[in-house]
């Protein structure tokens, strides 16, 4: 018991000890400079009344002493569009900062603008006074004017008339945008397209969506986390769902960062010129549906780059579809998968027949197989590949023979050589050395005589969507 009572003792001692010693401190004026972890705080674009995510800086006492920092400020005060925290505090002016010596301080950045136009630049500085002088870190942000689309329970957010969409406004939805039957949107060129977290666009029958980017200027589909860190992540998003009878046309357009990027179920679709990447589960998940493809780009899809269920007619030509994820490990990341079969939403199997002709393309992953065919006995399963670069390590898991008459100059198994298949990065034009060079049939070339970035392949044509210079 007296151990007991004088190790009590001895704690509330030591606690005292210390908050005497607290008391005691004595904060000088900083006689150098500090430091920081960043000089400028670049916040990505943001948009009319959407508040940003938090940036962080740290601020450094690099000095033998503890010092009161006279005055860390905003320099456009109360009328700044970003808001600070210095040390667990908001506000826009700070007086007498405390720093202990060798220590730190973290000062968090947001911006809630209010946009007047456009696209307009919100500049603005934290500033340092001291007697070691004026020190300040740079806030950069580019701040768009938008509009919303908000589903609620009084507004189903249906557009009920043919629309155009411009590039004077980012466009952000909330919840499902439903295009209605027999209606037409139009996106055109520059436009950008932001979905929230569980957010989608829904094209009905008989409706028709034009996405009609330009070389110069795509339109963007994404998330509406305009962060780079988010640029490489998928779901953060849904998808676009086309009904049974709706029609896509698609050209220069950027679909990324998804659950699935085009759901289709017995649609039209024609797509060129396009990047559809980083989607947890599929690039293009198709049920039935009609598809043709010109210079279309994948990556990163964690079941597989396009998904063909319950057949239908596939016609892909001068078609980069790689499939390489380091956070998408444990999916199936197949290229192109492709079955007769498909269960309902009453999990009943239903089967179609299928047409898939792919011609002067690449399909390769880091996968065994790129490719993975479930031919159903007694359903139509056709297929060619015409001058394609194919990962094709195991036959009897693709579901194919490389021999069989539709597969005509196959370059098999060997690596096309990316310039750079990391998302962050991606690139997937083809090195000098690429065995893809040359290997595509001028006649197929003929019909894309241009490739995704606007150059010639009438002569000597290169596998994929990038003609190599």
């Amino acid at each position: 018991m007296k151990i007991k009572l004088l190790l009590a003792f001895s704690f509330w001692m030591l606690v005292m000890a210390v908050s005497c010693n607290k008391d005691d401190i004595s904060f000088d004026a900083p006689s150098q400079k500090l430091s920081f972890s960043k000089d400028t705080v670049f916040c990505d674009t943001v948009y009319h009344q959407v508040r940003s995510e938090t940036y962080a800086v740290k601020v450094y006492n690099n000095e033998d002493k503890d010092i009161l920092i006279p005055r860390i400020h905003l320099e456009k005060g109360s009328s700044s569009l970003y808001k600070i925290n210095v040390d667990g505090k908001p506000g826009s002016d700070f007086k007498d900062v405390a720093l202990r010596k060798k220590d730190s301080l973290y000062i968090f950045v947001e911006i809630a603008p209010e946009a007047t136009g456009p696209e307009a630049i919100a500049e603005d500085k934290i500033l340092f006074e001291s007697p070691a002088g004026q020190q300040n870190v740079v806030l950069f942000s580019v701040v768009q004017d938008a509009e919303f689309f908000i589903k609620t329970p009084s507004n189903p957010n249906i557009i009920t008339s043919n629309t155009t969409w411009t590039n004077n406004k980012a466009k952000i939805i909330y919840g499902d945008l439903t295009v209605d039957q027999n209606r037409i949107l139009n996106i055109q060129p520059g436009t950008k397209v932001y979905f929230h977290k569980n957010s989608g666009l829904k094209v009905l029958s008989g409706a028709t969506l034009n996405i009609n980017g330009t070389l110069a200027n795509n339109v963007t589909l994404r998330g509406d986390r305009n962060d780079p860190a988010y640029d490489t992540i998928p779901k953060n998003w849904n998808s676009i769902k086309m009904e049974a009878g709706s029609t896509l046309n698609m050209n220069y357009a950027r679909l990324f960062g998804g659950t699935k990027g085009l759901e289709m179920k017995q649609a039209n679709a024609t797509i060129s010129n396009s990047f559809i990447h980083t989607f947890q589960e599929y690039g293009i998940y198709s049920i039935g549906s009609t598809i043709t493809a010109r210079n279309l780009v994948m990556n990163n899809c964690g079941e597989s780059a396009i998904g063909a269920f319950r057949g239908g007619t596939y016609n892909l030509a001068h078609c980069t579809i790689a499939n390489y994820s380091d956070l998408l490990q444990s999916y199936n990341r197949n290229g192109i998968f492709a079955t007769n079969e498909w269960k309902n939403e009453s999990n009943q199997t239903e089967q179609g027949a299928l047409i898939m002709n792919v011609r002067n393309s690449i399909v390769y992953s880091d996968r065994e197989n790129s490719v993975f065919f479930e031919q159903t006995p007694g359903q139509l399963f056709n297929f060619t590949f015409e001058n394609c670069l194919l990962k094709y390590s195991n036959q009897s898991e693709a579901g194919f023979l490389d021999t069989a008459p539709s597969v005509i100059q196959l370059v098999k198994n060997q690596d096309p050589l990316f310039i750079n298949y990391f998302i962050a990065h991606m690139n997937l034009r083809v090195k000098q050395n690429s065995p893809a060079i040359g290997k595509g049939s001028a006649a197929v070339a003929a019909t894309v005589p241009t490739d995704i970035a606007g150059n010639s392949r009438t002569s000597n044509p290169t596998l994929g969507a990038y003609q190599y210079q």
